[in-house]
């Protein structure tokens, strides 16, 4: 099983992207984890070394993907 981190703001784009992409990936493939940076900000460090460079971004096996441009994790800090 691969392991996915989806790594968010909490704003409605990244709420919506959580519901209608997130939760469609295969739960036999994927481990996902959905960490919201606004609330653990020790994570934030985390998705930086991911090469995480906005929110909402999904990490699969150590790759991120950008979803679209919200919020820089800098921004979140």
């Amino acid at each position: 099983m691969s392991e996915a981190l989806f790594f968010h703001a909490g704003c409605p784009v990244c709420v919506a992207v959580e519901q209608q992409f997130v939760q469609a990936l295969d739960p036999m493939r994927y481990a996902v984890e959905v960490v919201h940076l606004g609330e653990p900000k020790d994570r934030i460090a985390q998705a930086e070394r991911y090469g995480v460079k906005s929110v909402p971004a999904l990490v699969i096996e150590g790759k991120p993907f950008h979803i679209d441009f919200g919020a820089a994790p800098a921004d979140l800090k």
